[in-house]
């Protein structure tokens, strides 16, 4: 004679068994490093694009001095607070909001010191784009934006 678990027995024992073996999903840490001179010329974030996960950091580390990071105007998801972070100093953000973020380093930001930040799905991807940028940051950004592009 053959015993038989009624199915729901069966499904909890299915459950508890796949949340043994899933583990909670851990965040990732990234770091963008600020630089007087890096791969791409003079003042520079290195790497200038990132893609992560909502959920994970970003450490904005100001290798050189003379250095701050904060948030384009514009180039946020809606919900998402502005950074400034002070000069010489880390700065550590957690991302918990999709979209497309810029960022600047304030007194290098017309020699081209941005980059940009996705997270999950870019949903304010075009408002991003259309926001206007001067000097050097404009073409930087675009080569930003060409990289994201490519890689969706």
């Amino acid at each position: 004679m053959r015993n038989f678990l009624p199915m729901a027995s069966l499904l909890a024992a299915s459950l508890c068994v796949a949340a043994l073996f899933s583990g909670p999903v851990r965040a990732e840490d990234h770091e963008i490093r600020m630089l007087n001179s890096g791969a791409k010329g003079a003042m520079v974030f290195e790497p200038d694009f990132l893609r992560i996960a909502p959920g994970d950091s970003v450490r904005f580390v100001p290798t050189d001095k003379g250095h701050n990071v904060e948030t384009v105007k514009g180039m946020m998801p809606e919900g998402a607070g502005a950074i400034k972070g002070k000069f010489n100093k880390e700065v550590l953000v957690t991302f918990d909001h999709d979209g497309v973020y810029g960022f600047k380093c304030a007194p290098h930001y017309a020699m081209g010191m941005v980059a940009l930040v996705e997270v999950g799905t870019p949903v304010n991807l075009e408002e991003a784009r259309a926001v206007k940028q001067t000097g050097k940051a404009k073409s930087r950004f675009a080569e930003a934006f060409a990289t994201l592009d490519a890689a969706n």
